[in-house]
């Protein structure tokens, strides 16, 4: 990992509040005790939340590098504690809007057409199509690595979804292909859970505008386990080939890489950007690859524990328990 590396997390401290930290080598320093620490500025204020350094990232992100530097050069320098007593939780904890592609992967595509018996799909691309996304709700669905999730009472067929999430950390609007991802501040995991059983309301034509259920599919408590931290992007060498891996207990169900992605990162956040206005702390999840319970009639049960592992990022795991 090159000097200036770290991630940017939200831990529990020890009083009890959620604070912004970067982690270093298996260490913890907190970011606003750091940035005031090396500020000759004893009046600027420091964040104590990500998404204040989100919001603040072109200033506050070369300073947090020159903290990772110093700390591995002179440990005693910088103070820290173990990342193994820390509490993580989720690096967001109330990101501003969850935008989740769907449909976004050749080969999860392929492997639905199959399922459903219907016939392979041609390349967006080719029909003149954009990029689509949902929305899923932030406060209610969001939990942290390590979270134990409650499978809604509702629902039967909970799915998991391996995903690579956008961090913005520069506000856009109206923004190119070629320059969208400066508007990134890093990536992190999602695993954006589906209840398959509730995506269509009985009783209503399939034909009506109102056929679709996308709160009970998608929008249920604990609907986004995210984490376990950012990885900021500059710290990624190619973010179109990144290997992404879902376990389900021992079970290696989804194993892909970015490189499948339809619509690239730059690519959804441009047309996103054509929609509304994007702003620091909005996540984009990508979409998943191949691999979900539904291709194959497997669904999440209590007692399963989900690991996700994206190449350069890191792993987020949960373990599921009966609603």
């Amino acid at each position: 990992m090159p000097a200036h590396s770290y991630r940017l997390a939200t831990y529990a401290h020890a009083r009890g509040q959620s604070r912004a930290g970067i982690v270093v080598d298996e260490r913890v320093i907190d970011v606003a005790t750091s940035l005031a620490s090396a500020s000759s500025d004893a009046k600027a204020p420091s964040p104590t939340s990500v998404v204040e350094v989100l919001e603040r990232w072109e200033e506050i992100h070369p300073r947090l590098q020159a903290i990772a530097r110093s700390a591995r050069s002179d440990p005693s320098a910088v103070a820290s504690f173990a990342l193994s007593g820390v509490q993580l939780l989720a690096p967001i904890l109330y990101p501003g809007t969850i935008f989740c592609a769907g449909g976004n992967y050749r080969d999860h595509v392929a492997e639905m057409s199959r399922a459903m018996k219907l016939p392979p799909e041609r390349d967006p691309h080719e029909l003149g199509l954009k990029p689509w996304h949902f929305i899923k709700a932030s406060a209610s669905c969001v939990r942290g690595p390590g979270a134990r999730i409650a499978l809604p009472a509702y629902s039967k067929k909970v799915d998991w979804e391996a995903e690579i999430a956008i961090v913005i950390g520069r506000e856009c609007r109206d923004v190119n292909v070629e320059r969208a991802l400066e508007h990134v501040a890093g990536l992190t995991i999602v695993n954006d859970l589906s209840a398959r059983d509730h995506l269509r309301r009985e009783g209503v034509a399939p034909e009506s505008p109102f056929h679709f259920d996308w709160v009970s599919q998608k929008s249920f408590d604990g609907a986004l386990p995210l984490g376990p931290w950012i990885c900021p992007l500059d710290e990624i060498a190619d973010v179109s080939k990144l290997g992404i891996k879902l376990w389900v207990n021992d079970d290696l169900m989804q194993d892909s890489s970015s490189s499948n992605l339809i619509f690239s990162m730059a690519e959804q956040i441009s047309h996103l950007s054509t929609r509304l206005t994007l702003r620091p702390g909005d996540v984009i999840a990508t979409g998943t690859p191949a691999g979900v319970g539904a291709a194959r009639g497997r669904f999440l049960k209590a007692g399963d524990r989900v690991r996700i592992s994206v190449e350069g990022i890191g792993e987020l795991s949960n373990e599921f328990t009966s609603g």
